[in-house]
């Protein structure tokens, strides 16, 4: 695509199917918190903790180790308890996700 003058338009946004995480890292979409506790009381948005807990969108292929490469511990799909200040925050698709190490994943939830 290209505007009046010729040159071409950025109009392309990374999507989650283009995203391929590298080593050990896994791409995680944070799981929003409940605004409103069991007990009835609400929590202010600027009041809320950090997520910790998120859906797996996509897998690195694993990390190399005395030229073996260590399997991955999670998949596609999973949900998973994360360290509260790992990985890095990127926008992608309108939405926040988290690439973080697979060190960084304390437990997979199953449901």
């Amino acid at each position: 695509m290209q505007n009046e003058g010729g040159h071409p338009l950025v109009t392309e946004t990374l999507t989650k199917t283009q995203l391929q995480p590298l080593g050990d890292r896994v791409v995680i979409k944070a799981l929003e918190q409940e605004s409103q506790r069991p007990s009835g009381i609400y929590v202010a948005d600027t009041a809320k903790e950090k997520p910790q807990k998120g859906t797996v969108l996509a897998v690195g292929p694993g990390k190399w180790e005395d030229g073996k490469q260590e399997p991955m511990n999670v998949e596609v799909g999973d949900t998973v308890l994360f360290a509260k200040y790992a990985g890095t925050e990127i926008k992608l698709d309108a939405d926040e996700v988290l690439i973080l190490s697979q060190k960084d994943i304390l437990a997979k939830i199953n449901s």
